[in-house]
């Protein structure tokens, strides 16, 4: 178990975002674009109403996430990538884009989907905790979490292991893990609330 850290500050991924617009490649890396394909093909559902992508950076992601759901929520916790991502999905009415630091900020709402992908290790154990209650007071019954993360060696407060783990811990019997999948560098989990 990582030693106990703190949350990473919106000022870490501003000072990332001002040295690379793109420091993770999410726009060209082929890892990148293989997650993004397992992540909408394990949605549980092929339509929802509404969603909540937590972390959507330049929004890669967000792009194809859209043509999924009738309305979707896309924050971050820094403001540069947030221009990209309003710029790239430009022409999709259904997304809002929001500045929020999670946990300490949330959308108002309630969201049939609500995707964690590479998040929630940059959280200390107890904003973890948070996260979770954030979470289930906006997800209704039959809605699901989507949790990805990178399993590979990090500095971050939590590995991508303990990240997941601890989430579906804190999150408790409200929801049921209804897949478990690894793969070569990450892992996918699916929640959904009974």
């Amino acid at each position: 178990m990582s030693e106990s850290r703190q949350t990473l500050r919106p000022e870490y991924f501003d000072a990332l975002y001002t040295a690379d617009p793109d420091p993770w490649k999410f726009a060209a890396s082929p890892y990148e674009r293989d997650k993004y394909t397992l992540t909408l093909n394990a949605m549980p559902k092929p339509r929802y109403r509404s969603a909540l992508e937590v972390g959507c950076s330049i929004g890669v992601l967000t792009r194809s996430l859209a043509s999924r759901c009738d309305t979707l929520i896309a924050i971050d916790a820094a403001q540069t990538p947030l221009l990209e991502a309003r710029r790239r999905c430009a022409d999709l009415p259904g997304v809002r884009f929001e500045h929020m630091f999670v946990p300490d900020q949330w959308p108002d709402g309630v969201f049939g989907l609500i995707l964690l992908s590479e998040v929630v290790y940059y959280l200390s154990r107890d904003d973890v905790g948070r996260l979770a209650a954030k979470v289930i007071n906006s997800l209704p019954k039959g809605g699901s979490v989507i949790l990805v993360h990178w399993t590979g060696l990090t500095n971050y407060p939590l590995s991508g292991d303990e990240a997941a783990d601890l989430f579906i811990e804190r999150i408790g019997p409200t929801c049921v893990v209804e897949r478990a999948d690894r793969y070569a560098e990450f892992r996918l989990d699916v929640l959904s609330r009974a």
